[in-house]
């Protein structure tokens, strides 16, 4: 694209004018306004011919691979027209995950330096550069010469995980599992740990008569919990779940207590996958293990994206079932309006329980409650009231159907998710439900 610049406006402006002046004074030289615009349009030629340099032009941007929600990152543009030296201009286009600081463009240095961009990552997600637009002058400054680059830059908005790591150790702590690991308690779990003397108050079942017999005394035989299970973390992202609740989409907090829950089962042993979908599955990552895999787990974290479609909960639950060889943890991140709504959810999860073991993390319609609650002050407020109690009596036999069907159902605070998800998950554990 070319167009003029500032400077041949002003050159036009500041010849006609006086040219006007000398045909109203001297009609018979006429021609000397004509004479000018022909000039003008001749320099403007020879600059937009002179400046052009498309086929020299390389641009490059450089910023980092991932940055955290919050964080601000410096994206660095070079672009240069071969062995011209003409000073570029440069805009940038971003998505809504990123917001510029100090604006989206700006000049390049002459002596071939790049341009520094600041940029906050405001949501997660994988925000992206599109489009890079550039503009040089001719030599003569009359004409801008624009062109605009299809890039395909990448920034991975992972979650903030700072909160969670701190609420993972509190619990580790609080659970007393060291470093991770669990405690080792006789008579608990299922993996053999050691053989110790028999004492008083024991479970005659924890005795191992054989040695007992070999050695002349009783022994029993202690266990711990055992590792190696198989933890599938689901996320729903369809359009109920990115409805913003406090503030902050559903979604995002469901990713967040995910995380925490990842972050405690690979300290403990345990192998932890990622599968999101809404409409059909769209996340699926490999089960993992050991805590360095958790930057992996964090990263596709960041794919899963927001929807405006409705939940498809059969080729979700079939496809991840599917994928299953061996008995695990399904623990689903979802929500409901109603049982007509659950109703193909309800068929699924039956079959889904009677091989696995299946959690459900729901939020707390807060909205609803509080409108269930208040006092009335007029004919439209207690028409609100009753319309949500009716809707939260409608979820209660959704959970009530889930637990009959042999799921375990966990409805907490939005802001306690994560902690009420991690306590029922080392308890399973120890009640050797895994």
């Amino acid at each position: 694209m070319i167009y003029p610049s500032g400077r041949a406006v002003w050159a036009a402006a500041a010849g006609a004018i006086p040219a006007f002046l000398i045909a109203l004074a001297l009609p018979h030289v006429w021609y000397l306004g004509l004479l000018w615009i022909c000039l003008l349009l001749a320099f403007l030629a020879v600059d937009a011919a002179a400046g052009r340099g498309r086929a020299t032009l390389d641009a490059t941007l450089t910023a980092p691979p991932q940055v955290g929600v919050g964080g601000r990152f410096t994206l660095h543009i070079a672009a240069g027209l071969g062995a011209r030296t003409r000073r570029l201009q440069a805009r940038v286009g971003h998505d809504q995950r990123l917001a510029p600081v100090k604006g989206t463009g700006g000049t390049l240095p002459a002596n071939g330096g790049t341009l520094d961009l600041e940029f906050d990552a405001v949501r997660r997600g994988i925000a992206g550069f599109d489009r890079l637009w550039l503009r040089w002058q001719g030599p003569f400054g009359l004409v801008w010469n624009q062109v605009v680059l299809p890039v395909d830059r990448k920034v991975a908005v992972l979650p903030d995980v700072s909160r969670a790591r701190d609420e993972a150790i509190t619990l580790l702590q609080r659970s007393a599992l060291a470093d991770g690991h669990a405690q080792k308690r006789a008579g608990q779990g299922r993996e053999f740990e050691a053989l110790k003397d028999y004492q008083p108050g024991m479970g005659r079942r924890m005795i191992d008569w054989k040695r007992s017999a070999r050695h002349g005394k009783l022994l029993a035989r202690e266990f711990r919990i055992e590792e190696n299970n198989n933890i599938v973390l689901a996320i729903d992202c369809g359009r109920l779940m990115c409805e913003p609740v406090d503030g902050v989409p559903k979604v995002d907090r469901a990713v967040t207590a995910a995380l925490l829950s990842a972050f405690i089962a690979l300290k403990g042993g345990d192998l932890v996958s990622l599968f999101s979908f809404d409409a059909r599955p769209r996340v699926s990552s490999g089960a993992v293990r050991g805590s360095p895999s958790f930057s992996m787990i964090q990263k596709r974290a960041a794919e899963i994206d927001y929807s405006t479609e409705e939940t498809n909960f059969t080729l979700a639950l079939t496809t991840l079932a599917a994928k299953l060889d061996r008995r695990s943890l399904v623990i689903i991140f979802t929500d409901f309006v109603d049982p007509i709504s659950a109703e193909l959810m309800l068929r699924t999860v039956g079959r889904l329980t009677e091989r696995h073991l299946v959690l459900f993390m729901l939020m707390k319609d807060v909205e609803l409650e509080t409108l269930a609650d208040m006092a009335p002050g007029s004919p439209e407020d207690v028409a609100r009231a009753v319309t949500a109690g009716d809707l939260l009596r409608q979820r209660q036999v959704v959970i009530g159907r889930l637990r009959l069907l042999g799921a375990h159902v966990i409805e907490a605070d939005h802001q306690l998710l994560g902690p009420a998800l991690v306590e029922r998950y080392i308890q399973l554990k120890e009640e050797n439900l895994l």
